[in-house]
C-alpha cells in the first residue's frame, strides 16, 4: 500500500514551485506564442523530470529516456552541433555580402558577453563558469550549451534555460532598451538597399574558407563553425535541394523538440532551485541588456563618420545579436511603428546574420582564451 502513494508522500514544496515554473514556461508558448518550439518542451521537461520517483529520468543504473537524451545529446554535444547544421542551412550571407558594414554590428553586439564575464567574477563565480554564464548574452543557445558544458556543466540546466527564454523573449528584452537609447528622429531613419546578385561561386566559397580560417586561428571552435558552414554549404551548393530543406525543417524541427524536453530534464528542484541560478537567470538578462546597448550605442557612434546618405538606422545595431531571425523581425515591427513604410528588413537580416557569426567567433575565443587565463 506504501508503493502506492509513494508518489504523493515523496514530493515537497520546492517540487510544486518547479511544476509553477514550467506551467508559466508553457502558458508563454501557447498564449503568447513566444517560441512555442522551445518553450512548450522545456516547460514540459520540467514538469516530467520533478515528478516525484520519476521513471521519465530513471537512475543511473537504470535510466529513462530524459537521461538518456541528457547523455547522447547534450552530454556528447550532439543536438548542438545538428542544430548549428539546420540553422547554417537556413541562413542567407547575401544581405551580409551586400552590405559587408554590418559584420561590424555582429561583433559590437557581443560587448554583453565580455561585461557579464566580469560581473559574474566579481560575483564571486570563478573564471570558467564566468565565461558559461557570460555566453548567455551570445544569444544562441547551441553555443551557450556548448560551452556550458566544457565549463560549468554543474550549471547547464540554468545557463541553457535562460539562454533559449530570453532568445524566445527578444521582442520584450529589446524594444525598451532601443527606445531609451534613441531617438525618434533616429528610429525612423530610412536606409536605401540595393537588390545586387552575389555571386554564386563566393556563397559556395564563403563556408569553406570561414571553417577553414577558424581551423588555423582557433582549431576549439571548428565543431561549432563547422557544423554551421556544412549547413550553409548544403544550402548554397545548389545540388542538395532535398537535403537542404530537410535540414531547414525536419532536422530542425525535430532537434529542437529534443532538446527543448532534455534541456527542461535539468531543470531537477534539486539543482534549480538556488541562489547561484536566480543569478544567473539575473545575469543572462543582463548580458542581453548589454548586447542589444552595445550594437545599438556603436551604429550611433558610427554615424559621426559615416557622410550623409550612408548612416544607418541606430536600431540596426541591435540585431548583432545571434537570435536569429528574430531579431531582425522586431527590429522591422519596430520600424513599421514608428514610420508607415520604412523598410530596413534587409539590413536587419544582414546584422542579424553578422550576429550569428560573431556569437560563434566570441564562443570560440572563449574556449581557446579561458583555459589559458584560468591556469
Amino acid at each position: 500500500m506504501d508503493e502506492v502513494f509513494a508518489g504523493f508522500t515523496a514530493v515537497g514544496y520546492r517540487q510544486f514551485i518547479m511544476y509553477a515554473i514550467g506551467g508559466v514556461l508553457i502558458w508563454l508558448a501557447v498564449k503568447k506564442e513566444y517560441e512555442p518550439m522551445l518553450l512548450l518542451p522545456i516547460g514540459f521537461g520540467a514538469i516530467l523530470t520533478n515528478l516525484p520517483l520519476s521513471f521519465a529520468v530513471g537512475t543511473v543504473e537504470e535510466p529513462g529516456f530524459l537521461r538518456i537524451l541528457l547523455d547522447a545529446g547534450i552530454m556528447t554535444e550532439l543536438f548542438p552541433i545538428l542544430i548549428f547544421i539546420a540553422v547554417g542551412a537556413m541562413i542567407d550571407f547575401g544581405p551580409l555580402f551586400k552590405n559587408p558594414l554590418m559584420i561590424f554590428f555582429g561583433a559590437a553586439a557581443q560587448l554583453g558577453i565580455f561585461a557579464t564575464i566580469l560581473l559574474a567574477v566579481a560575483l564571486g563565480f570563478d573564471l570558467k563558469v564566468a565565461s558559461a554564464i557570460g555566453i548567455i548574452g551570445a544569444a544562441d543557445g547551441p553555443t551557450s550549451i556548448y560551452v556550458a558544458k566544457r565549463f560549468a556543466v554543474q550549471y547547464l540546466g540554468p545557463i541553457s534555460v535562460a539562454a533559449y527564454s530570453y532568445m524566445s523573449l527578444v521582442p520584450i528584452i529589446q524594444p525598451p532598451v532601443i527606445r531609451l537609447l534613441t531617438t525618434k528622429k533616429e528610429r525612423t531613419m530610412r536606409m536605401e538597399y540595393r537588390e545586387e546578385p552575389v555571386p554564386r561561386l563566393l556563397k559556395i566559397l564563403f563556408p569553406i574558407l570561414v571553417t577553414m580560417i577558424s581551423g588555423f586561428v582557433a582549431p576549439i571552435s571548428v565543431p561549432l563553425v563547422g557544423s554551421l558552414m556544412f549547413g550553409n554549404l548544403i544550402r548554397e551548393s545548389g545540388v542538395l535541394e532535398r537535403l537542404s530543406q530537410t535540414a531547414q525543417n525536419e532536422l530542425a524541427y525535430l532537434v529542437t523538440l529534443l532538446l527543448g524536453i532534455t534541456i527542461g530534464s535539468t531543470m531537477s528542484a534539486e539543482a534549480f532551485l538556488r541562489r547561484e541560478t536566480l543569478l544567473i537567470l539575473g545575469m543572462g538578462l543582463a548580458a542581453f541588456v548589454f548586447d542589444t546597448a552595445g550594437g545599438v550605442l556603436f551604429a550611433k557612434l558610427l554615424n559621426l563618420f559615416l557622410p550623409r546618405d550612408r548612416k544607418v538606422n541606430p536600431m540596426i545595431g541591435a540585431c548583432g545579436i545571434s537570435a536569429f531571425p528574430m531579431s531582425a523581425r522586431v527590429i522591422q515591427k519596430m520600424a513599421q511603428e514608428e514610420e508607415r513604410g520604412n523598410i530596413i528588413l534587409m539590413q536587419a537580416v544582414g546584422a542579424n546574420v553578422a550576429g550569428q557569426l560573431g556569437s560563434i567567433v566570441a564562443g570560440g575565443m572563449v574556449l581557446a582564451l579561458v583555459p589559458l587565463l584560468a591556469g
